[in-house]
């Protein structure tokens, strides 16, 4: 334990998914961070980000939304998600230089006003302080996979290898999971085990309704396989772990990277529904080697693991004099 104050600080809106893509690069630079969770102001959410961007009065009030945003000032700020753009803008302006502050996504505002913006390369956006990623950072790093498989093995040893890791996705904004959807890919993955003797590790997410899961599950019935139902612990860290490869659905780029940080082959199941940006992601994936679309069939084939959050870390290292980690 220590008395001094923490290096980083990490803004959140409180959803999962910004957070740990900003939890992600904290700990992937190996400093001291404390979480800072903005509390929603439905009145203001809808204002454009520019709006904050340009109000430097409002956007410190609007800081002060977050318990402890005020000094002693840290040396780094981490900011993701629509809501902390206004807190990290008056951050920056009220630390006179002191604290380096990284907007990870696409602020929505010129990224000037910030010291470094970390985007995803589908979202196009270029500029001097613009460090584009190949989809989102998360924490799924080496270390964490091995204790995950210490963890996990035994529940998973009884499934024939080829192995497969099924992370379902659900209805979002560009792409629809339907009971169609799940039967379609329950017939692929019935197809996969046929012709491979292998065995499912499969997991919906909280945007998976209760209909296609039925569905899926019906789908899968008499299959070697472990469907987790949300009850105990869970364990998508162990199935990435163990898995010999893991499919996807296409709605989440997050879901995708931490399954390329694997380097173990990732089959894209399709949705219905599209969109030019992920379209872009995706084609990215299957030109750095990563992903295939999946069509039932096993393959194996070897790539790097993809860790962008190392990467961006070795940027702010150097920018900010922090030594490397051991």
């Amino acid at each position: 334990m220590t008395d001094q104050p923490p290096v980083c600080w990490v803004l959140s809106d409180g959803k999962a998914g910004t957070e740990n893509q900003c939890l992600g690069l904290a700990e992937a630079l190996g400093v001291s961070f404390a979480v800072h969770r903005l509390q929603r102001r439905p009145a203001t959410d809808w204002l454009p980000a520019r709006f904050w961007a340009a109000t430097g009065t409002l956007a410190r009030s609007w800081a002060a939304t977050a318990p402890g945003l005020e000094p002693p000032w840290p040396r780094l700020l981490i900011a993701a998600g629509r809501p902390s753009v206004g807190p990290a803008v008056a951050v920056r302006r009220a630390a006179g230089g002191a604290t380096f502050v990284v907007q990870l996504q696409d602020p929505r505002v010129a990224p000037r006003h910030f010291d470094l913006v970390i985007p995803p390369e589908h979202d196009d956006l270029a500029g001097h302080n613009v460090l584009p990623t190949l989809g989102a950072m998360h924490r799924v790093t080496p270390a964490k996979l091995t204790e995950a498989a210490a963890a996990w093995r035994a529940r998973f040893a009884a499934l024939p290898a080829p192995r497969l890791a099924v992370l379902i996705g659900g209805t979002s904004k560009h792409h629809r999971m339907t009971p169609a959807v799940a039967q379609h890919l329950g017939e692929q993955l019935r197809a996969f085990c046929v012709s491979s003797g292998g065995g499912l590790m499969v997991t919906a997410s909280r945007r998976t309704d209760p209909a296609s899961q039925t569905a899926l599950k019906g789908a899968l019935e008499g299959l070697p396989g472990d469907f987790w139902d949300g009850t105990g612990d869970n364990p998508y860290f162990g199935m990435l772990a163990v898995a010999d490869g893991i499919v996807i659905t296409e709605d989440s780029v997050t879901m995708a990277c931490e399954a390329a940080a694997t380097g173990k082959p990732v089959f894209v199941a399709q949705m219905a529904g599209t969109s030019d940006k992920f379209d872009r992601f995706h084609a990215a994936l299957e030109k750095r080697g990563i992903s295939r679309p999946f069509d039932g069939t096993w393959k194996s084939w070897p790539y790097p693991p993809l860790f962008e959050a190392a990467r961006v870390a070795g940027v702010i290292r150097q920018r900010l004099d922090l030594p490397a980690r051991g």
